[in-house]
């Protein structure tokens, strides 16, 4: 099939274009949010191909995948055709609701019959309200990482973007008490300074500003545990990553990190004292870590392997576009 997508989420989106079909991904000249292109910091198949929204009339598009509200005036406007009308259409849903009463927030998509909405969670499918629209799950796939865990330094990872701004969505707020277990290093967009926010020296929290994908887990790999504290996510495919390298993980038990990571892999726990505790324990034993990593590396090759993630998006483009027709 011909199917069109943005660029948007790069992992994601890197597992999808391993599929076996064309995919469309709109380019801009500024490169922009809804222009991205390929990915620059990993190797995307050929079978990614970049095109051009003045291209888009013409190209031969079988379905489009939605990520964002406005992408449904840009398919109409850029390819002259409506999405659910006159071309399949599935929205996939990356993200937890962000505003007002969570448990009845309603879905952008939400009472629509032309349309399927995709969660990549089950938390997802959980916490919106999406009315009388159809929906489904594909839980995340990940290709995995080249490297494979270490863990020869005794310090903790992190990955999370712009941890100053989204604060404590992301656990920004609980560092400092991990910084006093071992040092940290934090990778991600907007993490300089994070130090100087949290007001800690340098040498307790590293940050690593936008490091490319295939470096930062090099660097991850050395790192003796990986911390995942966010309150109010999806699920971090950074996570999933690390975990599918055999890192152990210290793992804040909410949304859907509760389903992807057993407790043997490191620590799953509200309690951050108990977080703080296996930290402690990974840090002091390197022979514990190793016990917990290869536990999260058998629990994300069995759930979030890139095979079962591609087969069930065949399956699920298939159904819909023969629905249409």
């Amino acid at each position: 099939m011909n199917v069109l997508l943005w660029h948007v989420h790069g992992s994601w989106t890197t597992a999808f274009v391993h599929g076996r079909h064309r995919y469309l991904i709109p380019t801009t000249p500024d490169r922009g949010p809804y222009g991205l292109g390929r990915a620059r910091t990993y190797p995307w198949p050929a079978s990614a191909v970049e095109v051009g929204p003045a291209e888009l009339r013409a190209a031969p598009v079988d379905v489009v995948l939605l990520q964002r509200p406005e992408e449904v005036e840009l398919v109409e406007r850029w390819t002259g055709r409506r999405p659910g009308r006159d071309l399949p259409a599935i929205y996939v849903e990356h993200n937890t609701p962000k505003e007002g009463n969570v448990p009845n927030s309603r879905h952008p998509m939400a009472d629509r019959d032309d349309l399927l909405v995709t969660h990549v969670t089950h938390c997802n499918d959980l916490f919106w309200d999406t009315g009388r629209t159809r929906t489904t799950v594909v839980e995340h796939g990940v290709v995995p990482p080249r490297v494979q865990w270490s863990g020869d330094l005794d310090r903790l990872a992190v990955v999370i973007n712009e941890p100053v701004r989204r604060w404590r969505v992301t656990g920004t707020d609980l560092l400092p008490r991990f910084a006093a277990v071992a040092p940290l290093d934090v990778y991600g967009l907007g993490v300089a300074g994070l130090a100087a926010h949290l007001g800690l020296p340098e040498e307790r929290v590293t940050s690593h500003d936008d490091v490319p994908q295939a470096r930062m887990h090099a660097e991850l790999a050395r790192r003796r545990a990986y911390l995942h504290l966010c309150r109010w996510t999806s699920l971090g495919l950074s996570l999933i990553e690390a975990m599918s390298m055999g890192m152990p993980v210290v793992t804040l038990a909410a949304t859907e990190a509760v389903r992807a990571v057993p407790p043997q892999a490191g620590a799953l726990s509200t309690r951050v004292d108990d977080l703080l505790e296996a930290a402690r324990r990974l840090i002091a034993d390197p022979a514990v870590a190793r016990r917990a990593g290869a536990e999260a590396r058998a629990a994300a090759r069995a759930r979030y392997g890139l095979d079962r993630f591609l087969a069930d998006w065949d399956r699920l483009l298939e159904e819909e576009v023969c629905a249409l027709r």
